[in-house]
């Protein structure tokens, strides 16, 4: 009973019923029960002795939630209360805390607003009566989402909990331990604490009962711990006590799971907390909530979230409301509601008992705001060790027993004393406090509040650079309160306000979400009236704004096609469509077919039959060199048309069948199944989508999970799918390290299905020695299209696939030793060597670097394309189609005169000039980027960046891009000296003051425009459109340099030089990119978005594995040096990996994921 069958031990006597949990005490209490439990645990699993065994008393998730309405006409009603639960939690905790429990267990959490009831009611028995226990936490999930029953996510659910600072995190109940393993991965990545996992048997069969066996769970679980995942194992209840026994056989102790911290990242930028849903801000929000209209205040909620809001701010203070009932009521409104409830919410009030209240709400971590040390230090620790306890983090107002803090020195002063208060006495998380340093109203024709705006920043960068780990946010409104009415005004100020506050570390602000406009886009002269205000330059600014405000109220020739083919038989006729890509009338012609009962009685022998006989013709023709990919994906979407015509008929046909008993199974039509994904962490699919067409029309059926397709989709489609094959593609190198991760799992999880390698970043070397060797079945890379029905052919026939294994493995095995043979024979330079030999730039003798025209950034937010066209550059685009001329004639426009592929080219490209002036005049597309200069010195490999009119010697720099140096060793005759991108700046040491520009540019609506297309069966538009949103943004980048070298930067103003000249980089200066070959390290990326706000700015976002999004879109730096040069880093050293990791504040693991690719070593 006590334990030995159940699955929560002495939690049989522990489950509460709220109506009767008066007895919950006198059923834990008793310390014989605990004794009996470690004697019988003793005996029944012959623990040697000096093993120490200890108990723990499990508080399960109760009856009840607080998250979810039992009632589903009334959303905001809950059937139990915080403190309800608090009290209830606190009695069992109390039984089984005297009755000797060495660990305390809150488990089998479904709703993560019940857990941190738990968490409250042990903190406080903690502070009050017991000395502190551990505390495990353990969750469980539904189904397999992998969402609790609440809504949360595995990270967020560890990121509500971790303020308790548990000893233990993890899962239980739910899945199958083989079903568990994906989300006990998310657990551990996104905490220090260790890890827990006690599944159920698997999911109960149609019976109830549960097939797994304890043996069968207990080997699943051994591999979490040889793997690392976890550092506890157990069962859930659907096992018996068997499992114990068995698991003490096999789980021996593994090696010691290592915890490493975890890291945020990517950058994030500005955090927008919208400020709508305040009565006192809001009259639209104050009438519909003072009329009980809650379910449309609702409605404000979720365009703040539409228009940007990444946290929402709810205040209910108003004298007409009963403040902490209406936070309770929508907050639990909020919970009902997933489009809002997916952001957190900063719980805002003056009366710590309406925080309070909204606190009790929430199972996610909030912001409150705010308190304050205005009623001494008593008051505010008591108030920040109650927040604490509810896990939230906190503003804190520039506000003590003095008053507001105005000036600078006095917000500084006012925040260290709180800083240091919340650290040393309570120890807060530094990560968890949020300074507002108080933006208050500029503008009031009163001198002393004239400097308001500026010591607010100034206040905010001396925060930023001495208070580690605070926030700073403020309430943005308050700023233009002078001007209520004048709403241009405000949002320009606003705007205004938060370019400078950014740059000098705000993180985040109290704002109107989406009604805040971009720094370049105000109005010239009322961005400077703003700035002037702002800046306290002009004493008559004020007036200024208002007289403003009062002056200011409000072609190719078509080819002709002639019809004596439809004179022909309905096959000849739909063969001829297919082949030549003549869409006009394959609807009718496969209705005919369709008709002709007699020959064709199913719909599906239509497709068997004819259109599959067409299809093969084009697969041939294409395999033999005499049809050429564009014609391929035209004769694609006429396919897509046709069987698009015969679906409903088929389903018709498909449910007829199901009426009668004995119908036989439909036979597949196709030659295999193919899943193809783009890996995790990419967007790019433009390839992956070409090799999808062509496989569709040489008889394959091709499931397409589309870009940032995580591991466990892509095998679980495979499955699900049957596949044959599965096909990864990537465009970036950390796409290589997920590509490895997937041939890993399908390797643990004894998955045989033949795994094809493809995209820009992959090689057949880096498949052979990286990828194949983590997995049984067959691993091919695949160079393109083309080869990919070869390999898929082959793979799939029975009388070829295992000679044609054994053939990949002999050459890849080949391809290995000489690998490693290199490896041995390559020689490298020490850094400090290749360092010495770098180049090396005489500054005093050379003319001075010029200085940009303006330093900051610009933004251009919709530039035009009709610009670009001329600087596209056309030969990319023929290679995406795999069109390819032999010498001469291999250039744009040389390759139309091609004999092979030179009529094809020119149909392509007619084309394409076609779909682009219909995009340009239809304004299908735009562009957008930003731009920017700053003063820089180089130290060593790095570039240092400053604030324009710092004295670099004498200043911090704003921030630091890190290089690479070349190391190879070069002949022994050669010159050469060893290039990194910082030669080409002046040293601090020189005294030249030098600079540094970068760039980021994309075409936006590509991604929208595919889709439209794919949904039209028009796969030969879908991928036209993408190939010109990329040429488009290469033009962007282009014509931007161009602008740049004359005259944003003007360092060549008076170039000339044509579009030839361009493309043979004749040009002065570099603009190259983080991930390419001058700089091989994506996550150089990171410092470009922090320094010129590129997301903000521009829309343009990197993805976890820093590819950026969308697809079509280029960054870089700009170096304006006369002698700077591309080069390519090449391989390097493990000693230069290790003097960067120190640069950089990386592990040396860390960085060799990242540069996976240049290491000159093997890792392994």
């Amino acid at each position: 009973k006590h334990g030995c069958g159940d699955r929560k031990g002495l939690v049989t006597e522990m489950i509460i019923d709220l109506c009767s949990r008066g007895k919950s005490y006198s059923l834990l209490s008793h310390n014989q029960k605990v004794k009996l439990f470690r004697n019988f645990y003793t005996c029944f699993f012959f623990f040697p002795k000096g093993i120490k065994r200890f108990v723990a008393g499990a508080l399960g998730p109760t009856n009840k939630t607080l998250s979810v309405s039992p009632s589903v006409e009334k959303p905001d009603y809950r059937n139990i209360t915080f403190d309800e639960l608090v009290e209830a939690y606190k009695e069992q905790a109390k039984g089984l805390l005297d009755g000797g429990v060495d660990i305390l267990l809150i488990e089998t959490i479904f709703d993560t607003a019940n857990a941190k009831a738990a968490l409250f009611a042990l903190q406080t028995l903690f502070e009050e009566e017991y000395s502190p226990r551990p505390i495990f936490i353990s969750g469980t999930i539904i189904d397999k989402s992998g969402r609790t029953l609440s809504g949360q996510m595995g990270e967020a659910f560890v990121i509500s909990v971790s303020h308790a600072d548990p000893l233990c995190i993890g899962l239980n109940c739910a899945l199958g331990a083989a079903e568990m393993r994906p989300f006990i991965e998310t657990i551990g990545k996104c905490t220090t604490a260790y890890v827990l996992c006690y599944p159920n048997a698997g999911l109960p069969n149609t019976f109830g009962d549960y097939d797994e066996t304890p043996h069968m769970m207990a080997t699943q679980l051994k591999d979490f711990a040889m793997d690392g995942l976890v550092n506890i194992v157990g069962g859930c209840w659907s096992l018996l006590s068997t499992l114990s026994l068995v698991m003490g056989r096999i789980c021996q102790p593994p090696v010691p799971l290592t915890v490493t911290p975890f890291r945020i990242g990517p950058y994030t930028n500005f955090v927008n907390i919208g400020e709508r849903c305040n009565v006192a801000g809001s009259r639209k929000f104050a009438k519909l909530i003072m009329a009980g209209n809650y379910e449309e205040a609702l409605s404000v909620a979720k365009v703040q979230v539409e228009m940007g809001a990444q946290v929402l701010d709810i205040n209910m203070d108003d004298g007409m409301l009963d403040g902490s009932s209406a936070m309770t009521r929508f907050c639990n409104f909020i919970a009902s509601e997933p489009d809002i409830a997916k952001v957190p919410l900063c719980i805002d009030s003056s009366n710590f008992a309406v925080i309070e209240a909204g606190l009790k709400c929430c199972q996610g971590k909030c912001i409150v705001n705010s308190i304050s040390l205005k009623e001494g230090e008593e008051d505010f620790l008591a108030k920040a060790r109650k927040i604490k306890k509810f896990g939230a983090a906190v503003v804190v107002m520039a506000f003590d027993e003095e008053g507001q803090a105005t000036e600078t020195d006095t917000k500084i002063s006012v925040c260290m004393r709180a800083y240091h208060l919340l650290v040393k006495k309570l120890g807060f998380n530094p990560n968890d406090i949020i300074f507002d340093p108080n933006i208050l109203t500029i503008g009031t024709g009163m001198e002393e509040h004239n400097l308001y705006a500026v010591n607010f920043i100034r206040a905010t960068k001396i925060i930023k650079e001495t208070l580690p780990g605070a926030r700073v946010s403020g309430g943005l409104s308050n700023l233009s309160f002078s001007f209520r009415g004048m709403e241009a005004i405000r949002e320009a100020m606003h705007g205004v306000f938060l370019y400078h506050a950014i740059k000098f570390g705000m993180d985040m602000g109290i704002v109107n979400a989406g009604n805040l406009p971009v720094y370049d886009d105000i109005h010239k002269e009322l961005l400077q009236l703003c700035e002037d205000l702002i800046w306290n330059k002009d004493p008559e600014a004020t007036e200024k704004l208002l007289r403003y405000a009062q002056t200011h109220g409000k072609g190719g020739k078509k080819v002709i096609q002639t019809d004596e083919w439809r004179n022909g038989p309905i096959e000849e006729r739909l063969e001829y469509a297919l082949v030549k890509g003549i869409e006009k009338y394959i609807i009718e012609d496969t209705e005919e077919a369709r008709l002709n009962q007699e020959k064709y009685p199913r719909p599906l022998n239509i497709i068997e039959g004819p259109l599959m006989n067409g299809m093969k013709v084009v697969g041939d023709l294409f395999g033999a060199g005499k049809m050429f990919l564009p014609q391929v994906i035209k004769s694609a979407r006429v396919m897509k048309k046709a069987v698009g015509h015969l679906i409903p008929f088929m389903e018709k046909e498909r449910e007829e069948n199901k009426m009668h008993a004995g119908t036989e199974e439909e036979e597949d039509p196709y030659q295999g199944t193919i899943v193809l994904a783009t890996v995790k962490g990419d967007v790019h699919d433009i390839g992956k989508n070409i090799v999808g067409v062509v496989l569709g029309c040489n008889n394959f059926r091709v499931i397409d999970l589309g870009v940032m397709t995580p591991c466990d989709k892509i095998l679980k489609a495979a499955l699900d799918h049957k596949a044959d094959i599965i096909g990864l593609s990537g465009l970036i190198t950390p796409s290589l390290d997920e590509m490895i991760f997937v041939a890993k799992e399908m390797e643990r999880l004894a998955i045989k299905i033949p795994l094809l390698i493809g995209g820009a970043t992959t090689s057949r070397t880096h498949t052979a020695v990286k990828i194949a060797p983590r997995y049984s079945a067959p691993v091919i890379h695949v160079l393109d299209a083309s080869k990919s029905v070869v390999v898929c052919s082959q793979l799939l026939d029975e009388n070829l696939k295992d000679e044609f294994f054994e053939e990949i493995l002999e050459e890849y095995e080949d391809i290995r030793q000489d690998h490693y043979e290199s490896l041995k024979e390559r020689r490298y330079l020490t850094l400090s060597q290749a360092r010495k030999n770098g180049f090396h730039i005489d500054w005093l003798s050379e003319p001075p670097p010029v200085k940009p025209t303006f330093l900051g950034t610009r933004v251009f937010k919709d530039y035009d394309l009709r610009k670009l066209v001329a600087y596209i550059d056309w030969k990319p685009f023929f290679d995406v189609w795999q069109l390819r001329g032999k010498y001469p004639n291999r250039s744009f426009p040389k390759i139309f005169k091609d004999k092979t592929v030179g009529e094809e080219a020119k149909k392509v490209y007619d084309d394409a000039q076609n779909m682009l002036e219909v995009l340009i005049s239809q304004k299908k597309l735009r562009a957008r980027g930003v731009v920017g200069f700053w003063p820089a010195q180089s130290v060593e490999d790095d570039i240092h960046l400053y604030a324009e009119g710092a004295t670099p010697q004498a200043a911090e720099p704003i921030a630091t891009f890190h290089g690479l140096r070349q190391q190879a060793e070069k002949d022994s005759a050669s010159t050469d000296p060893y290039h990194c991108l910082s030669d080409f700046i002046a040293p601090l040491h020189s005294g030249v003051r030098d600079y540094l520009g970068l760039f980021a540019v994309a075409c936006f609506g590509v991604e929208e425009l595919s889709k439209a297309y794919e949904q039209e069966c028009d796969d030969y538009s879908s991928i036209m459109v993408k190939a010109l949103g990329d040429r488009l943004a290469e033009a962007f980048a282009e014509e931007l340099h161009e602008r740049v070298r004359r005259e944003l930067w003007a360092y060549c103003s008076c170039e000339q030089l044509d579009v030839a000249d361009l493309r043979r980089l004749r040009y002065k200066g570099i603009r190259p990119a983080p991930g390419y070959p001058s700089q091989p390290d994506h996550s150089e990326k990171l410092t470009m978005w922090k320094l010129a706000d590129v997301e903000r700015c521009t829309g343009i976002r990197l993805t976890e594995s820093l590819a950026m999004a969308p697809a079509s879109a280029v960054s870089g730096l700009y170096f304006s040096n006369l002698k700077s040069k591309y080069f390519a880093v090449g391989k390097i050293s493990k000693d230069q990996i290790e003097d960067y990791a120190v640069r950089k504040n990386m592990s040396v693991a860390e960085v060799e994921k990242w540069l996976g690719p240049v290491l000159g070593y093997d890792t392994e």
